[in-house]
């Protein structure tokens, strides 16, 4: 049984006769005790507080019977790791399957939640907005400056808090949204469409946080800690 927190993704588990059902890993609806293993892959570096993080974890060895066991994988920090980069570093010219890539969630080979490619401008593209949006709202009283880096796909991680760019391909949009246009760069009049960009949260884990984040819950013991592919990993049993 699979659950996401996106219907889309669940409607495709039902239409290839999946069982799936849409819910919050905070809180599934599912008997405590009931399940022999559990996976969590690229969910908890979605959630943007250790707090959140830690009660995902704990959630999860709700569902466990006793000597059952989990699987988590989370982003890694290292991307280069023993002298060895990752995939996810290695496709920073683009690969064959990059159309395929563009406007999917899926996990990069074996497993991982790695995000599409994008252009050095978002970063800047990210700054504008928010200079508007300043603009916008004149008279309002200063606030403390809450921006998150905006990551530049492929490359190595400078924050452990980022944004991950998102580009959805034409023809995704609905009729009433507004579309971004930009000149040509041949410097001509004629307006050429913007993919829209979206920002995805993460906290990417640094070696030996998502061990010690499991090793601080009392009822599961740690078996098994790795890193596979730009991922740190755990495997989990439930006391």
């Amino acid at each position: 049984v699979g659950c996401d927190r996106s219907k889309n993704l669940v409607d495709i588990c039902g239409e290839k006769h999946f069982q799936a059902f849409v819910c919050d890993a905070l809180s599934v609806p599912i008997r405590s005790g009931s399940c022999d293993a559990c996976i969590s892959i690229a969910v908890i570096h979605h959630f943007s507080t250790a707090e959140r993080r830690l009660a995902t974890i704990r959630e999860l060895a709700r569902l466990l019977r006793p000597g059952g066991t989990a699987l988590i994988y989370v982003w890694a920090m290292e991307q280069e790791y023993k002298n060895q980069k990752s995939k996810y570093l290695k496709e920073k010219n683009g690969s064959k399957s990059k159309d395929k890539e563009m406007n999917t969630g899926t996990a990069q080979r074996p497993v991982s939640d790695q995000g599409l490619d994008n252009s050095s401008q978002d970063s800047a593209w990210s700054d504008q907005r928010l200079n508007d949006l300043k603009d916008e709202s004149s008279g309002a009283k200063p606030v403390a400056d809450f921006r998150l880096p905006v990551h530049t796909n492929r490359t190595p991680f400078h924050s452990q808090d980022l944004l991950v760019p998102w580009h959805l391909k034409g023809g995704t949009k609905k009729k009433e949204e507004s579309v971004d246009t930009v000149l040509v760069p041949d410097g001509s009049k004629e307006l050429q469409e913007l993919s829209p960009v979206l920002h995805r949260y993460y906290h990417v884990f640094c070696e030996g946080e998502l061990e010690a984040v499991c090793r601080s819950l009392d009822c599961v013991r740690v078996q098994k800690s790795y890193y596979d592919q730009g991922n740190w990993c755990v495997i989990l049993e439930k006391l």
